[in-house]
């Protein structure tokens, strides 16, 4: 939906809450002014201005609730209401019925508000995003162009102060950037060439020259707003359960009012206006308005709260499965994990010089385009080393790399590629308690045997760590599953305080290891950012994947940590389990009210403008309730 659609249709939704509300407000006046003419003994005069308060006050809900007895074929509260405003007139309580018009109307109208105020999130967002940019000539020069005539390849001149119009990296220029509006973190984050920018986020300090690498349509921010609206219109279990029941439960109210109608004068010795009044007061508050209403709020409430703090749900569904969560399972590599190995330790033979070995060690692995070489090389320049002369070198697959340096022979690799005796000896057997510490252990192999060793290790964030702190106060068992042995595991998992792992498992396992789980447990998440975690993830009850993971991984998932931020899960956990008893309460208290109103109907103790204040109090009191998870002090 774009920005100009999504702006128009919420005006007019803001519209017809107004039109609703003045609608309720002329309803009250008429009234006001029909009570004193029958009051001066006007009483024809009254009638007219009582008729003009139900048209006014109540064409918009017999309105409503007709179209949507003819589109579903369903019998709804809003017939209710009516039915028995009408048959309060009929039987010459106008007052009555006029006023329960009027609340009804009153109350829908502050129900619409209320429910746009829920779903404001979405119009929040795409204010956010720029409708214009300046795009540069060819000539140097820059023109203001709408957002939705860019076209990949485009280079953009951002200001200071100005929001990043389209998905892009810095070509020139560097500058701090906002990136509250994605993350939900309001740190700036300093942004130089090379580096991605998101549509949305507002440049803070520099003015900069961007490529546009992502059509609008594909942009991070675009698929935030379509997760967000997607959302809000699929209703939870619990709300397509309620929507199931209204309709048998319209049915149940209308069956017990036509025998109101006739039971209590003949078993009662009640008088037919009695009768058929009491039929009347018990058309209003037997309707399940309260009920209706206890789920939907809370959950759009929730979802916009999760929005604003970087959690994007796909639906009310995801919510109540995260709240019913009893295990967790997190891939390591990029979640539990930097996902980038860093050199933790660098040994060198006596007779060697420790700077000139690990330029010789780098030079050669500088080649490489394998992870664990860049590592090295990144591990070399943070030791002041900056010049690597190109050599040949020729890859050994699974091995390591041998290069031929003056005629001398040097080979870099596991302990298998250079003699595997000899690599454990090294050092007195150093290789040996390194791998125990679950690193990976690099050697360099001259002609007189093994020259140096490096030791390299995944580290742990140290997010992840107070995550797993946060879910295991939670009551949720972490497990960790990883493609890595059985030693290096149970370091990993010690250290980031896993409470179970699960080592060497492959994309087709990690899913047979899922399927146990769930047995298990029931109610299981998956964290993950890879294509291989895909899998997974489907399988989970909980899919969470991290903001900056592979796209399959996003689709997949059915929640989305922006920030990749794991601490966010306990936070959804929270925010879930109180939603859920939101929801609990709402449905005990309107149960309860609508239980106790027509009880005091039946002993004749409550007339029908007190039904009315009870029945539509209960309502908005219930919203108002739901409206609390907006609240993000959860």
């Amino acid at each position: 939906m774009s920005i100009i659609e999504e702006n128009e249709k919420s005006l007019f939704k803001s519209l017809l809450s107004n039109i609703e509300l003045v609608a309720a407000l002329s309803s009250g006046v008429l009234i006001l002014i029909a009570w004193s003419l029958d009051k001066s003994d006007y009483e024809t005069a009254s009638v007219v201005f009582y008729l003009l308060a139900f048209v006014i006050g109540g064409f918009a809900k017999a309105k409503e609730g007709l179209q949507e007895t003819i589109k579903h074929k369903q019998l709804n509260v809003e017939l209710l209401m009516i039915l028995a405003a009408i048959g309060s007139a009929i039987i010459g309580y106008w007052t009555e019925g006029a006023i329960l018009i009027f609340i009804f109307a009153l109350s829908g109208a502050m129900e619409t508000y209320t429910m746009n105020k829920s779903r404001k999130e979405i119009s929040s967002l795409m204010k956010l995003q720029p409708e214009e940019a300046w795009r540069l000539q060819d000539d140097g020069s820059t023109i203001r162009v709408s957002v939705s005539e860019l076209v990949l390849g485009d280079r953009l001149v951002v200001r200071p102060g100005e929001r990043i119009p389209a998905d892009g990296v810095i070509i020139s220029g560097s500058t701090a950037i906002d990136e509250a509006a994605i993350s939900g973190e309001s740190i700036p984050v300093s942004k130089f060439d090379g580096d991605e920018l998101f549509a949305g986020t507002v440049n803070i300090s520099g003015a900069i020259t961007m490529e546009m690498t992502k059509a609008n349509e594909d942009s991070l921010f675009q698929k935030i707003i379509d997760l967000v609206q997607t959302a809000q219109n699929e209703k939870s279990p619990a709300q397509q359960f309620i929507e199931r029941f209204e309709s048998t439960y319209v049915k149940v109210v209308l069956l017990s009012v036509v025998v109101m109608m006739f039971l209590p004068h003949y078993l009662l010795g009640w008088d037919w206006t009695t009768t058929f009044y009491r039929a009347m007061v018990l058309l209003v508050v037997a309707s399940p308005c309260a009920l209706v209403a206890a789920v939907m709020p809370a959950t759009l409430a929730a979802i916009s709260n999760g929005a604003k703090n970087g959690i994007l749900f796909k639906g009310g569904v995801h919510l109540e499965n995260v709240s019913e969560m009893k295990a967790i399972a997190l891939d390591k590599t990029g979640t539990l994990t930097q996902g980038k190995p860093i050199v933790t330790d660098f040994f060198v033979r006596e007779d060697l010089d420790r700077l000139a070995t690990l330029t010789l060690l780098a030079t050669i692995e500088s080649q490489s385009n394998h992870p664990l070489a860049q590592s090295i090389t990144s591990f070399a320049k943070s030791e002041g080393i900056t010049q690597f002369p190109i050599i040949h070198i020729e890859d050994v697959p699974g091995f390591g790399l041998k290069a031929n340096i003056d005629g001398e022979e040097i080979l870099v690799g596991k302990p298998a590629f250079v003699n595997k005796e000899d690599a454990f000896a090294f050092q007195n057997g150093v290789a040996i308690s390194l791998a125990d510490e679950g690193k990976t252990v690099i050697f360099l192999r001259d002609g007189k045997g093994i020259a140096a060793a490096a030791a390299l290790k995944d580290t742990v964030r140290e997010e992840a760590k107070e995550a797993i702190k946060l879910l295991k106060s939670l009551g949720i068992k972490t497990i960790m599953l990883t493609g890595d042995n059985e030693k290096t595991a149970s370091v990993i998992a010690k250290e980031a305080g896993i409470d179970q792992y699960i080592a060497e498992c492959l994309p087709e396992t990690k899913v047979k290891h899922m399927k146990d789980l769930l047995k298990e447990h029931e109610f299981v998440g998956m964290v993950g950012d890879g294509i291989n975690d895909a899998p997974a993830l489907a399988t989970a009850t909980t899919g969470f994947a991290m903001g900056e993971g592979t796209d399959v991984a996003l689709e997949t998932a059915d929640v989305i940590l922006m920030k990749n931020d794991l601490s966010k899960i306990a936070y959804a956990v929270r925010m879930s389990r109180k939603m859920q008893r939101i929801v609990k309460q709402n449905i005990v208290f309107s149960i309860t009210v609508i239980a106790i109103l027509i009880i005091s109907n039946f002993l004749q103790i409550v007339n029908l403008p007190l039904g009315v204040i009870g029945h539509e109090g209960s309502t908005i009191l219930v919203i108002l309730n739901g409206l609390r998870m907006l609240n993000r002090n959860i």
